[in-house]
């Protein structure tokens, strides 16, 4: 079992004759990910990677080739766009990479998309990976990944590598581990990915990565106290970080008490997770957490 991607994705790359797009579409094929089409408008009718189709539409490449996963590869004013299309294909996990998203744009698909079927993770993301399933689905190295039943889901890509490495290295095997972004509006939040975990047999614990600004890690913690029973190590990034400045990610800003690293880190600990001082130390935590 996994969550978001296994062995049934049949991907879809929007932008994928772009540098980046085709760049990563090509590294997740050859991890194992079933790569059935790609889209950028005004290039249907071509073929990428030799036997890859590309068509105008999404609703073309989901009609042809029955594509059920989108990743998106195209620049930020057009993201909305493709995001939107994606969702009106009737494609139900959207994975949107796209970095520089206007929060307005992010405010709008998110309000077109209640009510939909369709799940976007995003944007400004590095996305999603099941390593049982061979389904990469996103720009996270595939190398440093190992199966087994840790969940990972995290606010910040270069630190997802850096935990899921040091779980590896351990002999720590992961079940799924999602990027869920770093920006102040996105889409699925820690408690839809904690949800997911939670009712995943296969995972029996879950590293949750946060750091400074919003309450997305509060809530994650009173959901944790209310309904997680697996065990769970958490990681606040930012603790040292001066009120007022961003702090890379464009929601990792402290705007009042709430959005401070210590604030995040009580509220984690009273819900029974096991805390994690610095990045350095996710591996032993989670090694010592599973005894």
């Amino acid at each position: 079992m996994s969550i978001l991607v296994d062995a049934n994705t049949r991907l879809l790359v929007q932008g994928i004759t772009g540098r980046e797009g085709g760049f990563h579409a090509e590294r997740c094929a050859a991890y194992g990910t079933n790569l059935v089409a790609g889209v950028t408008p005004g290039k249907g009718g071509t073929t990428v990677q030799e036997t890859v189709p590309v068509f105008n539409s999404v609703s073309q490449a989901v009609d042809e080739t029955g594509a059920n996963v989108a990743l998106i590869f195209v620049p930020p004013p057009f993201a909305a766009d493709a995001i939107l299309e994606s969702a009106d294909a009737g494609i139900p996990l959207v994975i949107c990479i796209t970095e520089g998203v206007p929060v307005k744009d992010s405010t709008y698909v998110m309000r077109s998309l209640e009510g939909k079927r369709t799940r976007l993770i995003g944007p400004n993301c590095p996305g999603v990976i099941t390593p049982a399933a061979k389904a990469k689905v996103g720009i996270m190295p595939g190398n440093i990944h190992m199966a087994g039943h840790t969940g990972v889901v995290s606010r910040s890509g270069t630190l997802t590598y850096e935990a899921v490495d040091q779980l590896t290295k351990l002999g720590i095997g992961q079940s799924t581990c999602v990027g869920i972004g770093g920006d102040p509006v996105s889409g699925t939040q820690f408690v839809d990915v904690l949800k997911l975990f939670n009712d995943d047999p296969e995972t029996e614990s879950i590293v949750l990565i946060g750091e400074i600004g919003g309450t997305k890690e509060q809530e994650a913690a009173a959901y944790i106290k209310e309904h997680v029973k697996k065990p769970v190590a958490s990681l606040i990034v930012g603790q040292t970080a001066p009120a007022g400045r961003r702090m890379g990610h464009a929601g990792a800003v402290i705007t009042g008490t709430a959005a401070l690293a210590s604030e995040k880190m009580k509220a984690l600990a009273d819900a029974g997770a096991h805390v994690i001082p610095t990045p350095a130390d996710i591996g032993s935590t989670v090694k010592a957490m599973l005894g």
